[in-house]
């Protein structure tokens, strides 16, 4: 029969290929943002990532030199110029903004009576009239141009050297490393005294912690604050770390016992019957058994922790001493955010000590979360 234990269901393929779409769905934003972040910002805003391989068509205008520039060659008085910048190849051109390809690399246009404009494939114009200019502004060249493909770093420069990169680094590690250390400390008791002893409304603190998972952090904010400012906690390291553990704790508790329920029962009862404390329980067995549900939470903590704004914001500040990696980011993109290429830079600049945790903890992660699932109580 198909779907009994040990045998192969027939909707392993629909598995599989739902298991690949959803890792297609991640990898491919992923894959575009960071060729974003070598891209610059002309780039970003005229053509995709998935064409950034290839050149691409530009449009745009110059304009060509005054009466101030002209100079006398032949009996004719003539404006030159180039219309190109960088490696740029001219593809076509025109004299107004209708009609920006009118004309040919090479082929001569007249704009004004007596007035006539070439501009050849190296971007070279020359504009000539028999009679002197008398124009303040210079005549407007449309251009059609392809950008051949770019890469730049500097947007990695910019965002590694800027000011106070370093202290909000360093204030990140500081919430960070607490703010994930005291809620595993304090979940990890919540829950053996929740998994393996019996005391009376059990049942009711198990189900608040339940319930807590589903309220939203922004509701608690202002409350939580005024009762730090009574308690004169305020704004500082220790006010953000018992938020971040308060916000933390629903989730550390809950994952953390529905891993210790499905512990081995035998090996705590003969613990018991040969004497052993709670603590000694807890600390010999429990503990070193539950290791990759630790794991698995630390993970997810300081994750949250570490790419947090909002959090820290309110509970630390804005100042300059006490800003966090992603306030110093923030500011890097300008107060209406539209540098996409520091967006996507800072991005991956603020991930990389985040990949290196996990990647040092990952083979924890799935082993700690479907822990608990077969067996629970």
């Amino acid at each position: 029969m198909e779907g009994m234990a040990g045998q192969k269901s027939s909707l392993t393929w629909a598995v599989n290929i739902a298991a690949f779409l959803l890792v297609l769905a991640w990898t491919i934003p992923t894959l575009g943002l960071f060729v974003s972040s070598f891209r610059d910002r002309d780039q970003i805003a005229s053509t995709g990532w998935w064409q950034s391989f290839s050149g691409s068509e530009q449009t745009g205008f110059v304009r060509t030199g005054t009466d101030d520039d002209a100079t006398q060659v032949d009996g004719m008085y003539v404006i030159e110029g180039n219309v190109l910048e960088g490696e740029q190849s001219l593809i076509a051109w025109g004299t107004g903004a209708r009609q920006p390809a009118e004309f040919q690399p090479g082929e001569t246009a007249q704009i004004e009576d007596g007035w006539d404009l070439t501009v050849n494939e190296d971007g070279s114009y020359r504009l000539s009239s028999a009679e002197p200019f008398e124009m303040r502004r210079g005549e407007r060249i449309f251009t059609t141009t392809e950008v051949p493909p770019k890469f730049t770093t500097a947007n990695y420069q910019r965002v590694l050297t800027a000011e106070g990169l370093g202290r909000a680094f360093m204030n990140t590690m500081t919430v960070t490393i607490p703010a994930t250390v005291i809620p595993i400390l304090i979940a990890a008791f919540a829950a053996y005294a929740l998994a393996w002893m019996e005391f009376p409304g059990r049942a009711i603190l198990t189900a608040a912690v339940v319930g807590l998972l589903v309220v939203p952090l922004q509701v608690s904010l202002i409350p939580l604050l005024r009762l730090h400012n009574d308690l004169g906690i305020g704004k500082g390291y220790l006010g953000i770390w018992l938020a971040h553990t308060g916000f933390g704790l629903p989730l550390a508790v809950y994952l953390l016992r529905n891993y210790m329920v499905g512990l081995p029962r035998e090996v705590i009862e003969s613990a018991r019957v040969d004497g052993a404390t709670e603590f000694q329980i807890f600390r010999r067995i429990i503990l070193p058994l539950s290791f990759p549900a630790l794991a698995s939470f630390a993970i997810f903590q300081f994750l949250w922790v570490w790419n947090d704004l909002l959090v820290a914001t309110v509970f630390l500040g804005n100042t300059r001493e006490q800003l966090v990696m992603t306030g110093v980011l923030r500011e890097l993109m300008g107060s209406k955010g539209g540098e996409w290429e520091i967006l996507a830079t800072s991005a991956f600049i603020s991930i990389a000590v985040p990949l290196i945790v996990f990647f040092a903890m990952q083979k924890y992660l799935v082993r700690g979360l479907l822990a608990g699932s077969v067996k629970g109580g």
